[in-house]
């Protein structure tokens, strides 16, 4: 069993943490709200600091909001990086710039440690059930050593490529998510507009070619209108933010996500950037006059 590190018990960290104790990891905690009572009742250690985190750990891993925020944790005051010793693995499962991983993982190296970016996909269902994808970029001593680690949290594990590519895998997968979700918002609505049941529509196009995931998950959260997170909106914004940027920086032309990066801005403008990313479909409705329950 390891001494495992994990720095971030929001949505998505909390369950994670949850699985590799449970698994029989020992576990060093830390989150700037606070250690939620569940974890240190199940055997984890809460820590003041993410330094006493990397002291005490063997693999440190960190899933955090935005690149900023990846930043101060591992390199701020207080941070990983004050209590790492060679030998270390720092594992970023956050959802983060591509280019700013790489410059991460060198200064990490520098110490003597391994670095791998990898960000997973399967929101909170997928970190609950240990079914998450996981997109992991380094070096293949450090994904072997933390495989057994990854194989708790996830079914869907794959080493893509260097530092970096784990995030630029995720970045593209953010991009297939959105659109999805922008297709399936627009369909239903067009449905429920011309006079159809939206919800027969749905059920009538699970068993076609247009059946997918995001179909089936979040086009029943949208006619339900459960849109408590799941992945909030904000964090998917900021997603093809990256993509957006990173296309600026490739001179190439992503022009559907740019559209429905423009739909997430009209829903934060609506106060809606803690809604589940199927809230996309209000903005979608806003501009039909027309919601899926009317």
């Amino acid at each position: 069993m390891t001494n495992v590190g994990f720095i971030g018990l929001g949505i998505m960290g909390r369950p994670m943490a949850q699985n590799l104790m449970a698994a029989g990891h020992t576990l060093f905690l830390q989150s700037r709200s606070g250690v939620p009572d569940e974890l240190t009742a199940a055997g984890g250690t809460a820590c003041a600091s993410a330094k006493e985190v990397a002291e005490r750990a063997e693999v440190v891993i960190t899933i955090v909001p935005d690149t900023p925020d990846v930043e101060k944790v591992l390199f701020g005051e207080g941070g990983v990086a004050e209590g790492l010793s060679a030998g270390k693995i720092v594992v970023d499962m956050s959802s983060i710039s591509p280019i700013e991983t790489k410059d991460f993982a060198a200064r990490v190296n520098a110490l003597g440690c391994q670095y791998l970016d990898a960000p997973v996909s399967g929101g909170e269902v997928g970190a609950k059930g240990g079914t998450l994808t996981i997109m992991v970029g380094g070096p293949e001593e450090a994904f072997a050593a933390v495989s057994p680690l990854f194989e708790v949290m996830g079914k869907n594990i794959t080493l893509v490529g260097g530092n970096g590519d784990g995030q630029t895998t995720k970045v593209a997968n953010q991009i297939i998510v959105a659109l999805n979700i922008q297709a399936v918002s627009e369909a239903l609505v067009f449905a429920a507009k011309a006079g159809a049941d939206p919800a027969k529509v749905r059920e009538a196009l699970m068993g076609g070619f247009a059946a997918s995931k995001i179909l089936e998950v979040h086009g029943e959260r949208m006619l339900k209108r459960t849109f408590d997170p799941g992945f909030r909106i904000e964090l998917h914004q900021k997603d093809l933010n990256l993509a957006l940027a990173g296309a600026r920086a490739l001179a190439l032309s992503l022009p559907n996500t740019a559209t429905c990066q423009q739909l997430m801005s009209a829903c934060v403008a609506q106060g809606g950037g803690a809604w589940d990313h199927s809230g996309l479909v209000r903005a979608i409705e806003a501009l039909a006059n027309h919601e899926l329950g009317d």
